[in-house]
């Protein structure tokens, strides 16, 4: 078996971070947090998750400034990005490839992780 697939979720609700870092444990991934946007940028300057599940209502920087700053650096550009929201506003203008509206199962985010992980690169399938 390959390395474990790195997921950085982003969430400020700490209840929901914990749920989702606990069942991507679980799934196999291997689960870096941050709470506000800010940290998440310090977090992907000192380590490159593999794909980043990324709040849009965050404190400090929001998630659609840091969805920008990745597309914006050469070194994240390739990372994708699962945008998550409460929010019904038409998101279509971002350049990711999921998006997945609150509330949000465990099964359901999962299972779009896994679609929008990047075929062929080394990691846990189950």
């Amino acid at each position: 078996m390959g390395k474990q697939r790195i997921i950085l979720i982003v969430e400020d609700d700490e209840g929901l971070r914990k749920l989702w870092r606990t069942a991507l444990a679980f799934a196999g991934f291997e689960v870096m947090e941050a709470g506000d946007g800010i940290h998440a940028l310090r977090v992907l300057d000192a380590y490159l998750p593999d794909l980043v599940v990324l709040d849009i209502g965050l404190p400090k920087l929001d998630g659609i400034s840091v969805q920008q700053e990745i597309a914006a650096q050469a070194v994240t550009r390739h990372v994708p990005v699962v945008i998550v929201t409460g929010s019904t506003d038409e998101l279509g203008h971002l350049d990711v490839p999921c998006i997945l509206r609150k509330p949000v199962s465990i099964e359901g985010l999962i299972q779009t992780i896994r679609k929008c992980l990047p075929a062929g690169a080394p990691g846990v399938y189950a």
